[in-house]
């Protein structure tokens, strides 16, 4: 039984518990109409817990037996009543509450309060920051644990959704997908609800479906819990300056809206607090102190656990990766951002190119494991349209060489687990990638040759 229902069940007990009190007092008075309508009241309430308690533990659960007795001394106090017999009427108040006892502690000790958890992921490559949650909750025998990924719609220049997403395939495989459209959250409310996309309405680029906005989903749930999707570095809660380039991830719906956020470290969770007392106030420190948690990432879980020998590469991946003897070559994962394509535009696109003639041409010991961020398409198209065409010549012209690996794919650990080394832009991938104890570096836009 869930806990709100379970609530509804003792709120039932505690209505009877107080039509009792008026039985007696309708008996004290002899007012006869008044108690036989009174123990119809307690009959149907009765029956209305039994529903209830049926509905979610079955018809074998001992709180119904003892319900049914209960009915059944009612319905005899109600024929005695209607009658006209001698009535006493602490006798029949005794007699009430002692059946009812029995229902209440069989209510209290019989029936296991479980926990229903839905994760609401909107892109499969941002699965990891939600994923050793979602593993917990699974393995919880008393939780019920759902995995909801939810649409989302790239936005044209102007914010007007263009075309929808949604990737519910793209999930590991052991990992059961519920689709949005079957799981009702008005009549189910669960007791917790998990998010990644803190933005709601303020992405420019992107916006998942509004009805799963943080600012609706805390309309359902008595938990709204978000985890950012990324990780940073670690920071000086006190560095001002630092505080300031942190703002726009903490001054967020998602962060506003949410009963409980988690963030990576203690010192990121006194940087989040500082940067919204300064923006809303001092006077609101203990708001943040009791929502802000720094228990760790689930993305640092997940990097951490995965062993590359239990990984699947693709006989496609393992002919640029293998060397003719068979061993293989160095792996260096390249990463291309979003930041560095806005900023730099057809310079970033220079640099590019020649960053892929010189992997070419290194191709007999080195593997490039090229994975761009995967909102550069939508992000490109909708911020810089002009540049678009131009970036997704030098996409199919890398793929269509095959000397490289292009990886698009949901599983941004497989490629840091492969790989050796680091080189690109700096990302929230950077940070992550460090916890692997693998050499970074940073690519210079004016560094051509």
């Amino acid at each position: 039984m869930r806990r709100l229902q379970k609530k509804q069940a003792e709120d039932f007990i505690g209505l009877l518990k107080q039509a009792h009190e008026a039985v007696r007092e309708a008996v004290k008075e002899n007012e006869k109409n008044t108690a036989m309508d009174l123990l119809g009241q307690c009959q149907e309430g009765a029956i209305k817990l039994g529903e209830l308690i049926e509905d979610t533990e079955g018809e074998q659960v001992k709180t119904i037996s003892l319900l049914e007795r209960y009915c059944e001394l009612v319905y005899q106090i109600y024929q005695t009543v209607e009658q006209g017999h001698k009535l006493y009427a602490e006798q029949i108040f005794a007699e009430l509450q002692e059946a009812l006892i029995f229902v209440e502690n069989s209510v209290r000790d019989d029936i296991k309060v479980r926990t229903e958890a839905v994760f609401l992921p909107y892109k499969a490559s941002m699965w990891d920051s939600l994923e050793s949650v979602w593993k917990a909750a699974e393995e919880d025998p008393n939780c019920d644990a759902y995995v909801i990924p939810i649409p989302y719609f790239d936005k044209n220049p102007d914010g007007s959704f263009k075309e929808v997403h949604y990737e519910g395939s793209e999930y590991p495989d052991y990992v059961k997908i519920t689709d949005y459209d079957s799981y009702d959250f008005e009549k189910r409310r669960p007791d917790m609800i998990y998010i990644h996309n803190p933005y709601d309405e303020c992405n420019y680029v992107t916006s998942v479906h509004p009805f799963f906005y943080s600012s609706n989903l805390k309309n359902f749930t008595e938990k709204l819990v978000y985890i950012p999707y990324f990780v940073l570095d670690e920071v000086e809660p006190e560095n001002q300056e630092t505080l300031e380039k942190m703002e726009h991830f903490c001054v967020v719906p998602g962060v506003l809206n949410a009963d409980k956020v988690i963030v990576q470290s203690e010192a990121m969770r006194q940087a989040y607090i500082n940067i919204l007392i300064r923006e809303v106030g001092e006077s609101s420190r203990i708001i943040w102190e009791k929502k802000i948690l720094g228990l760790g990432s689930p993305k640092i879980d997940k990097v951490l656990c995965t062993k590359k020998e239990d990984l699947e590469i693709s006989e496609e991946w393992l002919k640029v990766i293998k060397k003719s003897d068979g061993n293989w070559k160095k792996i260096i994962f390249y990463n291309t951002s979003v930041t560095a394509l806005l900023q730099h535009d057809e310079k970033m696109l220079e640099k590019m190119k020649e960053v892929f003639r010189f992997f070419e041409g290194n191709q007999e010991e080195i593997a490039l494991l090229w994975r761009p961020h995967p909102l550069i398409k939508a992000t490109i198209e909708s911020m810089r349209p002009e540049l678009w065409l131009s970036y997704q010549k030098i996409v199919e012209q890398y793929k269509k060489e095959g000397w490289g690996i292009y990886d698009d794919t949901a599983d941004v650990d497989r490629a840091m687990i492969i790989s050796d080394a680091y080189y690109g832009d700096y990302s929230s991938l950077v940070p992550l990638y460090q916890k692997l104890k693998k050499n970074v570096l940073l690519q210079n836009i004016d560094i051509l040759n």
